[in-house]
Formats: C-alpha cells, sequence, structure tokens
C-alpha cells in the first residue's frame, strides 16, 4: 500500500505517505487509502496521538496527482456527497493530536495537510507553496481557509494569490511550524514530541483540541460556557482521579482514557 500504517508503542499512530516515485502525490485511490487511516485514528481506543509523514527526503507531498485527475468524469451528483471520503483537511472530526513530520517540501494538496495538523516539525530544506492560482484553480480542502487563520491576513494573501514558495525558516518565523531540525532529525523530534502528548490524558487531550478549533468560530462567551461544560464531564472520569492522586504521590499518572 502507498499509505503505510503503523501503530507503535505508547498509542502512536504512524502514517507514511509511500509514493515517493510521484513525488508522494496521491491520486483517487491513495486518497481513499489516506481517508481510511484517519478514519481508524479517529475510532481506534488504542490511539492517542498520530504522526504523518512522507517518504524519502525529498517531498513530504505534492498533494494532488494531478495526471491522474485531469480530464477525470465526475458525476454531478458526487457534490452533494459531502461525507464522501473524508480527509483531514477536508473536515474530518478527529480530536486526537495530530503532529506533521515534515520530511521534504510541502505543496499543495500537501500543504493544505499541514494545515490540518496540530504540531508541525519540519526538515530544514523543506519549502511551502499554495500555487494552485498558478493553474487555474484554488488550493481547496482548507487552503483558503486555514492559511489566513494560521498567519497574518497580509502574508497569507501574498501566499495565496502568488503562489509562491517560503523556506522553513520563514515558515518558522511566521509561526505556522514548531520546529525547524536537521533532515535526520524530522522523524526523531516528532516522535519525541508524540510520546509527550501520548503521555498526557487522552480525554483532556482530545478536548482540548476540540475546544481550541471550535472556539475559532464561536464568541468568546460561548467558547468559556463550552469550557465549563466540558470540565464537567471530565472532572468525575477515572483520568481525573488518576491525575489528582498521581500528583499527591509525586508520581507520574497513568491514564487510561476513562
Amino acid at each position: 500500500m502507498a499509505i503505510d500504517f503503523e501503530l507503535m508503542d505508547g498509542g502512536i499512530a504512524l502514517i507514511t505517505i509511500n509514493r515517493p516515485e510521484k513525488r508522494n502525490a496521491l491520486d483517487a485511490e491513495h486518497y481513499e487509502q489516506l481517508s481510511q487511516a484517519w478514519t481508524r485514528v479517529r475510532d481506534d481506543e488504542a490511539i492517542r496521538v498520530a504522526v504523518i509523514t512522507g517518504a524519502g527526503d525529498k517531498v513530504f507531498s505534492a498533494g494532488a496527482d494531478l495526471k491522474s485527475w485531469i480530464g477525470r468524469s465526475v458525476p454531478p451528483a458526487e457534490f452533494w456527497q459531502t461525507q464522501k471520503g473524508m480527509l483531514l483537511n477536508r473536515g474530518l472530526e478527529v480530536w486526537k493530536p495530530v503532529i506533521a513530520a515534515i520530511n521534504g517540501h510541502c505543496l499543495a494538496g500537501g500543504m493544505t495537510l499541514m494545515l490540518a495538523t496540530d504540531l508541525r516539525v519540519v526538515a530544514e530544506h523543506a519549502t511551502f507553496a499554495l500555487s494552485e492560482v498558478k493553474r487555474g484553480i484554488i488550493p481547496a480542502n482548507g487552503g483558503t481557509q486555514r492559511l489566513p487563520q494560521q498567519l497574518p491576513h497580509a502574508i497569507a494573501m501574498e501566499m495565496l494569490l502568488l503562489g509562491e514558495s517560503i523556506d522553513a525558516a520563514t515558515a518558522l518565523r511566521w509561526g505556522l511550524v514548531n520546529r525547524v531540525v536537521p533532515a535526520a532529525q524530522v522523524m526523531e523530534t516528532a516522535l519525541a514530541l508524540a510520546r509527550r502528548v501520548a503521555a498526557n490524558a487522552p480525554l483532556a487531550v482530545q478536548a482540548i483540541k476540540e475546544l481550541a478549533l471550535r472556539g475559532q468560530s464561536e464568541s468568546l462567551s460561548t467558547g468559556l460556557r463550552m469550557e465549563q461544560l466540558v470540565q464537567r464531564v471530565l472532572q468525575v472520569t477515572e483520568d481525573a482521579a488518576e491525575g489528582r492522586q498521581a500528583f499527591a504521590e509525586k508520581r507520574p499518572a497513568r491514564f487510561t482514557g476513562r
């Protein structure tokens, strides 16, 4: 399979886009495989955090395999099949944290995928671009929506309207990524972050992610009220009791997601 899935110790799911000969670009078949991978991350209670990367050391993903999509006939009814083949960047609700290990150039649909992740570790040689405007199309699957949320307006619009690339140092300076490291350290650094996330209370982790993302489209008063409601739910969980007990006993907590 070109979408490799590995469940590692500690509840870490490693997803690898494995088409280096195609710049890790995705055709319809591989998008479907990726959709299945995200659904498993969402539904498998053994998974606490996911890491997404690309095979090789040149390209994280170039997005859609355009040659496979050119001239493809799509029935009009498919436009209203909004839940078909859902992806992380297309709107699938995955509240478990996702870490992007960007091993190379992050382009088009590869960048919209990155924009849907929560933490980002990037190789020094990586570049980032949403160049769809140069092909007569738009950076769909979140490009026009998430980039202006994650960057200052003028900077986001420059990337969207010019379609030109930025380097890893610029992405770090603008706060688009968390870490820029030598290429050989990308996966090691991403997995280290994943282990730290996975050690925390999984219900609280998922609640934090959902509240943070939903709050972007809600008023402050609504967001604060949502926090109160979720806190009431979490306070009576076994994990909350374990957290209190571990603190009192000065030991690491052993969370179970209950």
